[in-house]
């Protein structure tokens, strides 16, 4: 009996508890003593003057056009760029300095120059390959890899630089344990 009453008062004090934490959508928990429940109005930005926003439509809210529009004239040019990007000079520059630097077997001050040249030339395949020679020096075989296969995607048609993104691929692969892999990188290699 002494059990029972306990589990009742318990499940009493427990549904008081959520029933005063609960405030339905857009009602304030504070009540200030003697007055209604009322929020703070939101900071304004403005300095008297309102200023017209821009509507911004969502796609939904886009009025429908009855009329199909012209299609436009296909281009002949593939949608990806043919070869990687051209280095410019300061990027030359940063991939000369990080080969001086893994010569001397500095691969992290390699990397750091490596990825300088990469925020100049984002889409050169060659700065992707050189840190990925990089991160090989560095024994950080994943990232090596990962940027093998980004450096692969923007080569391009520039066959020279696709066979050797293949066979250093190969090689990250064999020395990660995955020979089937460098297999087949090595097989692409020989089919450029």
């Amino acid at each position: 009996m002494k059990t029972r009453s306990l589990i009742c008062a318990g499940t009493v004090s427990a549904l008081l508890t959520l029933a005063g934490c609960a405030s339905q959508p857009g009602e304030s928990i504070y009540v200030p003593a003697g007055g209604t429940p009322q929020a703070p109005e939101p900071p304004r930005t403005s300095t008297g003057q309102e200023q017209e926003q821009p509507r911004v439509w969502r796609k939904s809210e886009q009025p429908q056009v009855s009329e199909p529009a012209e299609p436009s004239p296909r281009s002949s040019s593939p949608s990806y760029q043919d070869a990687g990007e051209r280095l410019s000079p300061a990027a030359m520059s940063l991939v000369r300095e990080a080969e001086n630097l893994l010569a001397q077997g500095n691969a992290p001050a390699a990397i750091a120059r490596l990825e300088r040249a990469q925020r100049i030339a984002p889409r050169s395949a060659e700065v992707y390959f050189k840190l990925s020679e990089a991160y090989v020096a560095s024994n950080q075989l994943g990232t090596a890899e990962q940027f093998t296969l980004k450096g692969l995607s923007l080569a391009g048609s520039d066959t020279r630089m696709q066979r050797a993104g293949w066979l250093l691929l190969a090689d990250i692969r064999r020395a990660r344990g995955n020979v089937a892999g460098a297999d087949q990188a090595e097989a692409r290699a020989g089919a450029l």
